[in-house]
């Protein structure tokens, strides 16, 4: 048995070294590959270092180095899986949960390790995207999986790093930058229910400047979103029309300047809701969403020395409608500003990195209804955090942190939340140990604390969700890393729970415990084939002892990719596996009782083949066995379908 590990510490001191390179692996770990190449080797030859975590600190880390559990989806696998939407890039993550209702459009929660969906923090290019005037989490329905170029999911609680919100971990999205001579791509592809899309891509980058501007438009005609088994049989139709510019300037080697934005405009068919979802023609949701950031970087001493400053907007409006009929209106808006430095440096074989940051921002909602005929209801909040993070690495071998926060807002008490980790590479073994444990801090949102309707008033004494958690696991690879293995335990304990109590809402006394066992494995037999399978077994109880609805004790993913013919064709198989799982069930006057919805297995093909080097004909078939099933109660989904399209390189 063999160590192949080149120095962990080494790397990271090269990271640190390429100073202003560092904004640049957020938003693309090639990037850093060559320069990192090019001062160690003095030629234009990549070298592949170690895969890079963004989220798991304050600045990125290399992978290895992390004590907490992190996966990342890259960009590749989102293209050879040809997954069009982000939640099913997340069914292959261990610990993750997705429950949508009906097609496409339909609103889709992602539960983290058994925590609630506004639990999770998501964030796109660095902003922070949940909706202040809904739930505060983050409906993926409307997030179409285009020009991507990594997810980066870290479980556990997170608040020392990120603040509220990040109870059950992070959700870190990164797009693609432009890079190379100016080009461009056209994407097509039409379908099953009457689908088509359409992507369009222009890209530039030197060393100077760069950019990528794309845009993206998605129509069908769907399912019903109740399920159709149950007499409902009017489709429920989905429109979005999407478009994202990222920009980079370098008007010096130690200076930086980026900007991004993101706009999603949708329509979405809907059913009426009372007890059960039921077919009505009439209901549809329209809605915009955008996400806007701009920040500048500074690197000093050599690169040792970074700072960053940033401001970022993000905006929700939705109309829900019964025909022309507009019934009521939804608008969230945050305004964030942060800065941050960095320094690091080494004494011996001991490296020392630091972070500091602080934060302010404003979250407001303003609400109408035509069940409060004349009443807009509007409410803000802001807040200020103030955190902290030492890393430490000893020897290549030993890496530990501390993380802390502080957090002050004219609505709670102060907050306190920390975090320590570590990872072990143990000596003369391709063997890593790694261990966290942290706090974790969920605020109640404006809806939950002042309402929105005469029958729904809120309850303006809410305290906040408050989390501690813990996980350990161990990694190993086999033959020179063709075959890797993680097996993970973790445990989360959450009190002052919140839940909808008739006309309000209060905090549940007692705690909820979530335990559980993750496991992955990623397996590369030959140079042309890539397995990776992942299981997670949930274990999650509220206060009074009864299983939390929607997260499925087994949960299960396994996806191979193929590439053959020179590497011109490729093929890949996806299998997902969600376990029975609990749900509320409501009678007439709203009382609620725990169901069983059926567990489910889902089976999805694709093929791709390059007729030339700039043109690529692909397609697949997605629940290849016509599988029925139900993530949420009522809702149905989609039986087997087939796409096909053609990509176009210029």
């Amino acid at each position: 048995m063999s160590t192949n590990r080149p120095p962990a510490r080494h790397r990271s001191r090269r990271l640190l070294r390429a100073g202003l390179a560092l904004p640049l692996i957020t938003l693309s770990p090639l990037a850093i590959t060559n320069l990192a190449a090019a001062e160690e080797t003095g030629t234009d030859e990549p070298t592949r270092l170690a895969p890079l975590s963004v989220s798991a600190a304050r600045s990125p880390v290399p992978v290895e180095t992390v004590g907490s559990a992190v996966t990342v989806i890259t960009a590749e696998q989102i293209e050879a899986l040809q997954i069009r939407q982000v939640d099913d890039a997340l069914r292959l993550v261990p610990g993750l949960a997705v429950s949508r209702t009906g097609s496409v459009g339909g609103t889709s929660q992602i539960r983290i390790r058994g925590s609630e969906a506004n639990q999770t923090l998501v964030r796109i290019d660095g902003i922070e995207v949940s909706d202040p005037s809904g739930d505060s989490d983050f409906d993926f329905g409307h997030l179409l999986a285009y020009e991507i170029e990594r997810i980066e999911v870290l479980r556990g609680p997170q608040s020392a790093l990120y603040g509220s919100d990040a109870v059950g971990g992070v959700i870190d999205i990164t797009t693609k930058r432009g890079s190379g001579p100016l080009s461009g791509s056209v994407r097509t592809e039409a379908g099953s229910f009457d689908t088509r899309e359409a992507v369009g891509t222009v890209s530039y980058g030197d060393q100077t400047f760069d950019a990528l501007v794309s845009t993206q438009s998605f129509r069908t005609d769907g399912i019903s979103s109740a399920d159709e088994r149950a007499g409902n049989l009017e489709k429920d139709g989905y429109r979005n029309r999407s478009a994202f510019a990222k920009f980079g300037w370098r008007p010096a080697e130690d200076v930086e300047f980026a900007l991004v934005g993101r706009t999603v405009r949708y329509r979405a068919d809907t059913d009426a809701y009372s007890t059960i979802p039921e077919d009505d023609p009439d209901d549809l949701t329209t809605g915009t969403q955008t996400f806007l950031r701009g920040e500048a970087r500074y690197a000093m001493a050599d690169g040792r020395w970074r700072h960053k400053i940033g401001l970022a907007t993000t905006e929700h409006d939705r109309n829900y409608r019964d025909g022309d009929l507009i019934t009521s209106t939804y608008l969230g808006r945050r305004v964030k500003a942060d800065y941050q430095t960095d320094y690091g440096f080494e004494t011996g074989a001991v490296s020392h990195d630091l972070s500091f940051g602080l934060d302010h921002e404003r979250e407001s909602a303003r609400t109408w209804s035509s069940w409060a005929p004349g009443s807009v209801v509007k409410h803000d909040y802001e807040s200020t955090g103030f955190a902290g993070e030492y890393r430490l690495g000893l020897y290549d071998q030993l890496f530990l942190s501390a993380a802390g926060r502080y957090d002050r807002n004219g609505l709670f008490d102060d907050q306190h939340s920390w975090r320590a980790t570590a990872a072990w590479l143990i000596p003369g073994t391709d063997t890593r140990l790694r261990a966290s444990y942290g706090t974790g801090i969920k605020n109640p949102t404006l809806f939950e604390l002042y309402g929105y309707t005469n029958t729904y008033r809120g309850n303006p004494n809410l305290k906040p969700e408050e989390a501690t958690g813990w996980d350990a696991g161990v990694e190993h690879s086999f033959l020179d890393g063709r075959l890797v293995v993680d097996l993970g335990w973790f445990r989360q304990d959450i009190k002052n729970l919140i839940q909808g109590n008739g006309p309000s809402s209060e905090n549940l006394p007692g705690t909820s415990r979530i335990n559980g066992v993750e496991a992955s494995m990623t397996i590369r037999p030959l140079a042309w084939i890539d397995l990776r399978l992942a299981y997670t077994y949930t274990d999650g109880k509220d206060s009074h002892g009864e299983e939390l609805v929607r997260r499925a004790p087994h949960i299960a993913s396994a996806d191979l990719m193929t590439r053959f013919l020179d590497d011109r064709a490729r093929a890949g198989i996806a299998v997902i596996y969600n376990g029975e799982q609990k749900d509320w069930a409501y009678d007439a006057s709203y009382a609620r009782h725990p169901v069983t919805l059926d567990d489910y297995t889902l089976v999805n093909l694709t093929a791709a083949y390059d007729l030339t080097d700039t043109v690529e004909i692909f397609g697949r078939i997605d629940n290849l066995f016509d599988e029925e099933y139900q993530e949420v109660l009522g809702y149905g989904s989609r039986g087997r379908a087939g796409y096909a399209g053609l990509r176009m390189r210029f």
